[in-house]
């Protein structure tokens, strides 16, 4: 493919990915279901599993795939979009991210957590064992730990982005269950993506690379609060006018999100990790409102709908041809509902909140969506995890983020809705 053609073929591509979304879209609202949730459906649309099934050279002239790698493809300028969109997605996440939810019904919030954590982690483990002894479904330079640890994580986190906005949907962000939600899914997430970050580090079975992973990812976060926050905190007085962020201030806010992505993928870990730390920082107020409110209408209607189209094209449910693997992926799905959704459901009973609130709970936490696509993209890229395997925690992770909100509309109509 000449440039040129590339160029035709990527503006071909971006409008068919916004138009299928956005139709799948306003079905899916029909449904209850919030506009991320269709994407994640549109994207397995758009692959192999029906648009490559039902017309396969249509699709394969769409958007060509070449494994091979023997001419530039749709992975060599898709995949780069995709991350850009990721960033960027991450790093208002980030600036989103509040501290004082942590403080509030600590017992709670503690419990959930913990139980949204060790729960899943405990069973994703044990799979994993079994599927390395007894399958195919890791790739041979997978070490037995490593699947383990990988597939824990992928039980055990929450699309904590995604959750805050299903209940945001649903008006019960000012209520307990809401609260507990949140802050017990931002500790559970942190924790996953440090363990990630081990994933990633031990995978080349390099206890030395790891511990420079883990050591440069600390650093990075001391770095970034300790010496680049107090900086950005007094820099605001030369980058905000008359209320404003200027575009000098935009374009450093920017600059240093690019960086922080840099530095986190240059040390092995991924972007994502230096984007939300970046976000994290970035002072709340003035700052903060104006970042989101120019990055975040792109980020969402744009750039994430194309990482959605490229999980998709990874996504292969062709790759489930038999009675037996099937019988895997269900139990993947049994696991992750059991381990995350009932474990954070018996937890928040244990600590007193009514049986209604507490089944919210481990339907909210059991929500894994984009947090979880990001996650086995990452591990498919590295080649811990097969395409089968993949396809599989694909599944998993749309059907658990799909259920959340007929769940709730069942839990709280509008003659119930908690009032706090």
């Amino acid at each position: 493919m000449n440039n040129m053609h590339l160029v035709l073929q990527f503006f071909l591509q971006i409008a068919v990915i916004l138009v299928c979304c956005r139709v799948v879209g306003l079905m899916a609202a029909r449904l209850g279901q919030p506009q991320a949730v269709a994407e994640m459906i549109a994207g397995v649309l758009l692959g192999p599993s029906l648009f490559g099934w039902l017309a396969p050279e249509w699709q394969q002239a769409l958007f060509p795939w070449d494994p091979g790698q023997t001419v530039r493809d749709t992975q060599s300028y898709l995949f780069p979009t995709a991350q850009l969109g990721l960033a960027l997605y991450m790093f208002t996440v980030g600036m989103e991210f509040r501290t004082d939810i942590l403080r509030q019904n600590l017992r709670c919030l503690i419990a959930v957590s913990a139980a949204g954590v060790v729960a899943p982690f405990a069973l994703g483990s044990g799979i994993a064992w079994f599927l390395y002894r007894h399958t195919q479904l890791f790739p041979a330079k997978t070490s037995l730990t490593v699947a383990m640890l990988f597939l824990g994580v992928s039980m055990c986190v929450t699309a904590f982005p995604m959750l805050v906005r299903i209940i945001q949907s649903k008006k019960l962000e000012s209520t307990t269950m809401g609260t507990v939600a949140i802050g017990a899914a931002a500790i559970g997430d942190l924790f996953a993506w440090s363990l990630l970050a081990i994933v990633l580090g031990s995978f080349d079975n390099n206890l030395g690379h790891a511990a420079m992973n883990i050591g440069g990812g600390l650093a990075y976060v001391a770095f970034v609060f300790a010496v680049l926050r107090p900086a950005i905190v007094a820099m605001q007085r030369f980058i905000i006018k008359d209320d404003a962020l200027t575009e000098t201030g935009f374009v450093v806010g920017l600059s240093l999100m690019f960086l922080g992505a840099w530095f986190t993928d240059l040390i092995g870990l991924h972007t994502v990790f230096g984007a939300f730390v970046m976000g994290a920082a970035m002072p709340r107020g003035i700052m903060v409102r104006h970042f989101t409110g120019r990055i975040q209408p792109l980020v969402v209607a744009l750039l994430l709908p194309l990482f959605f189209a490229y999980s998709g094209l990874n996504t292969k449910i062709g790759l489930l041809d038999s009675t037996h693997v099937w019988s895997i992926c269900l139990m993947i799905i049994v696991a992750a509902v059991a381990g995350k959704g009932v474990a954070c459901w018996l937890a928040a009973r244990w600590t007193g909140m009514s049986n209604r609130e507490a089944i919210g709970i481990g339907v909210l936490m059991n929500t894994r969506g984009l947090i979880e696509l990001i996650i086995i993209n990452i591990g498919l890229q590295r080649g811990v995890i097969s395409d089968t395997l993949f396809t599989m925690l694909a599944i998993m992770a749309v059907l658990t983020t799909f259920l959340a909100s007929p769940v709730l509309d069942l839990l709280y109509p509008p003659r119930l809705k908690p009032k706090g």
